[in-house]
């Protein structure tokens, strides 16, 4: 019995991560109602209570579930010997799966794009726990591939270089679709636009070597 209690607890747990989701992504933070995410997950608002605590720590908790499940599905795979260059390479292709994934629920990048334009307080332990790390992750690529000379400066311009070029297709299809009408989006589509903004980088990298910003 006590397993049964514990599985059907995880899984009203679920079901409100993933309808709060919607209604975050679909009305925003503050236009979104407790009562509306229930009705949805087919829970009552006590759950909430149980699970959460109150609207704030739910709302952090999507952000965190929606990290994690893309985390989960493109993990780093990266073998402790292998060339900065394929690092890199590994890297944006795994982001852009990350970020263009069909299979993911259609709520996660929305809820996300919100969150860009309007910013909650659960913005910074998100980008503390999930997009710092990444972000590190991928300056200490670039840093090898610059050389010693490099500066946090230049550093840190480069990665946001990076992810710039990923983030387009992210946010930008509804353009990119009416500028070349053949443009579509899938697996293969994935990886050639992966290895050209590998690349496109690595040329600028190669350029920037040796340099700093002061």
């Amino acid at each position: 019995m006590a397993h049964l209690h514990e599985t059907l607890t995880s899984e009203t747990r679920t079901r409100l991560l993933e309808a709060a989701g919607e209604v975050f992504a679909e009305f925003g933070f503050r236009a979104a109602t407790i009562r509306d995410i229930c009705g949805r997950a087919g829970a009552n608002v006590a759950a909430v209570n149980y699970h959460f605590r109150d609207k704030e720590s739910l709302y952090e908790e999507v952000l965190r579930y929606a990290h994690q499940c893309a985390s989960d599905r493109y993990r780093d795979s990266a073998a402790p010997n292998m060339a900065a260059e394929e690092r890199l390479r590994l890297h944006i292709l795994n982001f852009m799966r990350r970020i263009l994934d069909a299979g993911r629920p259609a709520w996660h990048g929305k809820l996300m794009a919100r969150e860009m334009v309007e910013p909650t307080a659960a913005l910074d332990r998100i980008v503390d726990e999930s997009i710092r790390p990444q972000s590190l992750r991928l300056g200490g690529i670039i840093r090898e591939l610059l050389g010693d000379q490099a500066d946090e400066r230049l550093v840190q311009n480069v990665i946001f270089s990076v992810v710039g070029q990923c983030m387009f297709y992210r946010n930008c299809q509804a353009v990119i679709v009416r500028l070349d009408s053949g443009w579509t989006i899938g697996p293969d589509e994935i990886e050639a636009i992966s290895e050209h903004i590998s690349r496109f980088s690595l040329a600028a990298i190669g350029a920037l070597k040796g340099q700093s910003c002061t």
